[in-house]
């Protein structure tokens, strides 16, 4: 569960980068919309099944509330997930 995990987050937050970095300034300074929305549906599957698996985590893992509402906050902190990953995740 954890290694899924994992590598859900990491899609996550590539995905969210791609979005902030590339897709966006596609979509506002060239007018160039379609790479949004493409990688927009990914991302938002990716976020759900991010939070999913961070519910699930936190049963497998016994994470206290707090701890969980920190993991769910680094979903849309650039950069969190993978904070998170080094943080909570790995052994």
């Amino acid at each position: 569960m954890i290694s899924s995990f994992r590598i859900i987050s990491y899609l996550e937050g590539i995905s969210y980068l791609l979005i902030l970095f590339v897709t966006m300034p596609l979509k506002y300074m060239f007018e160039y919309p379609e790479p949004n929305q493409v990688i927009g549906m990914a991302h938002g599957f990716l976020f759900l099944i991010y939070i999913v698996f961070a519910i699930l985590v936190k049963y497998e893992k016994n994470w206290n509330s707090k701890t969980l509402a920190i993991v769910l906050l680094c979903s849309v902190i650039p950069f969190g997930t993978f904070w998170m990953d080094k943080k909570y995740l790995k052994q």
